[in-house]
């Protein structure tokens, strides 16, 4: 830059410079992010359909755990119209909550049924279902194709093998269709005696649930191997696949990743593999389950081929699929958060006592703007999907504001010459406490964000097979300070701060002890938690740099 220049453009013109590549490296992530993968070509001659899909009307708050939840008629329909398009089966689970109107409704739009009976340890109730099948069954013989006598009853533990078996039987001798138990494969084969009360058997292989979890590649070859070991089992028996399926959302299992790209890949490659070796499978499950949340956490509610929020299919076999289809305003927010970081840089630069701004002043505003921005659009779509209850909702709340406000507030610190506050910048007695208000507010955001981060760390070390990993609000929310931290954290800032700050520094042993516990339980293949870690490892190098308070 020539020194002819005019001063205020020279300096503006690094801000402008490093926005500039801030925006385009923002613009870039989310382009790659959101680019839709193309697929394997649907199965042969099924084209956009699948052979049988469990249909479960629950809705919003609708659920069956719920007394009195009654599912309308003209909701099944809307339903039924929809699905119709996508298969010519349904498989339901009981005669409760209005649905023991699906197959009058399924005749009428050419659909057949896998009627279910939802067996319990509850006899009374039992009874009643199986009577109420039994008299559907003899009401629609043209649409009822198999009656399914139990899901999973044997997985939960509510009744005996013996009482299941006479059941079965009990079933079989008033129906004149195949009947049928279902539960997740190795129950088959710890229960042989089963086989013989059945006319074919109904397995559940979901590989995302399975004790060692497999990756969405090996899906199809896993389905194939079990499938033959339980056929290996039962000679001569039919082997049905009564529950395949893979999650849209969630926390992964180790290699196991719950999206849109890898639920449609599942579904082609093993739909597929159904189709060459001609086993009748069916898909868990037709509309997302907003209710199952409580029970199995984020990913319990996103199994379905149909996102119940927007009625839309997510997406079309053999058609290319993006994890992130709304990208373009991802990419649109982190700019303008970039934009704001900058902004506020720029101001605190003019300032009466702000220091001359070298380049590595500028390359740490940069950090505080591309990291949030580039993150901040993904921590915003994922709130509504993690957030469950007031608890969920609070803490979702909390890590967005974070993630919004500490990277503004950062950007101000480094160019009007601050340094990460200690906690004593709030906590102190009234005449310790920090007055300047920049530096009050930077403390408190530090104060909060390692509070959320022990609940959300502790929570995975101690109970994580639900919880999910809110990497892009921490992540956010954690790398201004980082590198307000790396660039000036442990000053003392007129002879205010000394010593070293006990309550940071065990905060942030716990989290990295956490972060390395984190790792090894959820194994290296996860990189929703490897993220999440790095995100704790960072907070826990920035509290190890704040300054301690007076004594």
């Amino acid at each position: 830059m020539s020194s002819l220049e005019p001063a205020p453009l020279r300096r503006i013109s690094r801000p402008l410079a490093l926005f500039g590549l801030t925006a385009l490296g923002i613009l870039l992530f989310w382009w790659r992010l959101g680019a839709p993968i193309a697929l394997p070509p649907a199965p042969p001659g099924a084209g956009h359909t699948l052979q049988c899909v469990s249909y479960a009307p629950f809705r919003g708050s609708q659920s069956p755990l719920v007394a009195g939840t009654h599912i309308s008629v003209e909701q099944i329909d809307g339903d039924l119209a929809q699905l119709s398009k996508l298969t010519g089966c349904a498989r339901n689970y009981s005669v409760e909550f209005g649905l023991d109107q699906i197959p009058a409704v399924a005749k009428k739009h050419g659909m057949k049924v896998m009627q279910g009976i939802w067996l319990s340890s509850d006899a009374a109730k039992n009874a009643g279902q199986i009577v109420q099948t039994v008299a559907l069954t003899k009401q629609f013989p043209d649409v009822i194709e198999s009656v399914i006598v139990g899901n999973e009853v044997l997985l939960r533990g509510e009744m005996s093998t013996a009482d299941l078996v006479a059941t079965i039987r009990n079933v079989k001798s008033q129906v004149t269709k195949p009947v049928t138990y279902a539960d997740v494969w190795e129950f088959w084969l710890r229960n042989p005696e089963l086989a013989g009360a059945v006319d074919f058997i109904t397995i559940h292989i979901l590989p995302y649930w399975e004790d060692f979890p497999i990756p969405v590649e090996d899906a199809a070859s896993h389905v194939n191997a079990i499938r033959q070991r339980v056929a290996a089992a039962f000679p001569g028996k039919e082997i049905v696949i009564g529950e395949f399926g893979w999650p849209s959302q969630g926390r992964m299992r180790e290699g196991a990743l719950p999206s849109p790209v890898d639920q449609a890949r599942a579904l082609s490659d093993v739909g597929q593999l159904a189709a060459r070796e001609k086993f009748r499978m069916n898909v868990i499950e037709a509309y997302d389950q907003p209710w199952k949340r409580a029970l199995e956490g984020t990913v319990g509610g996103h199994w379905g081929v149909i996102d119940s929020a927007t009625g839309a299919f997510k997406f079309r076999l053999g058609e290319p699929v993006s994890n992130h289809p709304n990208w373009r305003w991802h990419a649109l927010s982190g700019i303008a958060l970039a934009g704001l970081v900058f902004a506020a840089a720029w101001r605190g630069s003019r300032g009466r006592h702000a220091p001359l701004l070298g380049w590595p002043d500028w390359i740490a505003v940069a950090a505080m703007a591309l990291v949030p921005g580039a993150v901040i659009g993904w921590a915003v779509a994922l709130a509504p999907v993690e957030s469950l209850g007031l608890g969920g909702w609070l803490r979702s709340l909390t890590m967005l504001a974070l993630a919004f406000l500490a990277p503004v507030a950062a950007s101000a610190a480094v160019t009007s010459g601050r340094s990460v506050p200690g906690f004593a910048a709030v906590l102190a007695y009234a005449d310790q406490r920090e007055r300047d208000r920049l530096t009050l507010a930077l403390g408190l955001m530090l104060v909060v964000l390692a509070v959320v981060a022990m609940q959300v760390a502790l929570g995975l070390v101690f109970d994580p097979r639900y919880k999910d990993f809110p990497f892009a609000p921490l992540t956010a929310a954690t790398a201004p300070f980082l590198a307000l931290a790396l660039l000036r954290g442990g000053q003392q800032l007129g002879g205010r701060w000394f010593g070293r700050a006990a309550a940071e520094t065990a905060i942030g042993g716990l989290l990295a002890g956490s972060a390395f516990y984190i790792a090894i339980n959820e194994t290296f293949a996860n990189w929703q938690s490897l993220w999440l870690c790095a995100a704790l490892l960072a907070l826990a190098v920035t509290l190890a740099r704040a300054p301690a308070g007076r004594s």
